[in-house]
């Protein structure tokens, strides 16, 4: 009898994964980290990695809404309440298009050896 009762006692006290699940979900939990990798000083790769757990409600009460404007989470019409970003604009296509001009650029600054990569980019990109 004495088990029993102990064993009511441990189960009233912890939590269930639902209870803890909601709790997470109602206030919301952040995890972040960046990882860099580093050859001789030369930044090789860096992931930044920010995550956050929460509920609908929680996001859009935080001012996150980017499930609103993701094109491939909508039926591609805009809706009455979301905004068109520039951003938005540009398709992978002209993305793809931009990045092939661009190293066809520095290709041929290699091959020639000519000028400061950085300086002639930076005045292509405007």
């Amino acid at each position: 009898m004495a088990d029993r009762a102990r064993s009511i006692r441990r189960n009233s006290n912890s939590d269930t994964l639902a209870d803890i699940l909601e709790r997470v979900l109602e206030t919301g939990i952040v995890i972040a980290g960046d990882i860099r990798v580093n050859l001789n000083d030369v930044e090789l790769l860096t992931i930044q990695i920010r995550l956050i757990v929460c509920s609908v409600d929680k996001a859009e009460e935080m001012g996150m809404d980017w499930w609103k404007r993701a094109s491939y989470l909508t039926s591609g019409a805009p809706s009455a309440d979301r905004s068109i970003d520039d951003n938005d604009s540009r398709t992978t296509a002209d993305v793809l298009a931009s990045l092939d001009r661009r190293l066809e650029r520095l290709e041929k600054r290699i091959e020639t050896g000519s000028g400061s990569a950085e300086a002639n980019d930076a005045a292509d990109d405007n």
